[in-house]
């Protein structure tokens, strides 16, 4: 496979950036081709505004979306959104490597997100959930939390993970036609022994080393929404 490891840590010694040594380590040993966009060290800006577009459709107005879809098409995008939209189309796994913030990503995972999906290419009328741009490519979460495993599920303090990682898991990756494998989570890293981090490691290769066998998370299919997007009956 050709994978993209779209990378969040501003430490570069950080056990975040050790799950993302361990990706490419592990993935380039079993034949995949890898590459690393790592945003701190790109110094990538997550800031989506009209700056960028060098030409707009709407000089009086900018609606985010429709610029994006205007500007991709036309080449007057931002170079640094065209560049990583280009990994993103020649990846087959997408993985998105961070450390939680506040039940979520960190804002340079999710201005990366909010520039590089565009409209148009991610994304566009009908076209989401299996039908949209990124149908046929997979994606996975790797991330380090301070929490400990217990402290996530059903009946647990924080609820069950993948409700919390909801808006990244089902409205980012599924909702733009990625198939989304199963998060693989680092709990309580800042506070476990070495061993404990050096275990964890084990058990990601293991994870990435197995792929085929993880059964996706389940999302809706168009197939079963009318033309207006009511449940069929």
């Amino acid at each position: 496979m050709k994978v993209l490891i779209v990378h969040a840590h501003y430490e570069p010694q950080s056990f975040t950036t050790a799950l993302k040594d361990q990706a490419v380590a592990t993935l380039s040993a079993a034949g995949h081709e890898v590459r690393v966009s790592d945003l701190y060290a790109m110094q990538f800006n997550p800031v989506a505004s009209a700056a960028d577009f060098a030409e707009r459709s709407d000089p009086d107005y900018c609606v985010y979306a429709l610029e994006q879809r205007k500007g991709f098409e036309s080449g007057t995008i931002a170079a640094d959104i065209r560049e990583e939209v280009a990994k993103v189309d020649w990846c087959d796994l997408l993985i998105l490597n961070f450390p939680i913030f506040w039940f979520s990503v960190p804002a340079i995972m999710k201005g990366w997100i909010d520039r590089v999906f565009v409209s148009g290419r991610f994304y566009g009328g009908k076209r989401f959930y299996d039908q949209g741009g990124m149908r046929g490519k997979q994606a996975m979460l790797s991330f380090t939390l301070g929490g400990r495993e217990h402290m996530f599920g059903p009946q647990a303090i924080h609820g069950e993970l993948e409700t919390m990682l909801r808006p990244i898991l089902r409205g980012s990756l599924a909702y733009a036609g990625f198939t989304v494998l199963p998060p693989f989570a680092a709990y309580h890293v800042p506070y476990v022994t070495q061993e404990s981090r050096q275990q964890i490691l084990v058990e990601y290769a293991g994870r990435l080393n197995r792929l085929d066998d993880l059964t996706p998370l389940s999302f809706p299919s168009l197939d079963d929404f009318d033309d207006r997007l009511y449940p069929k009956t």
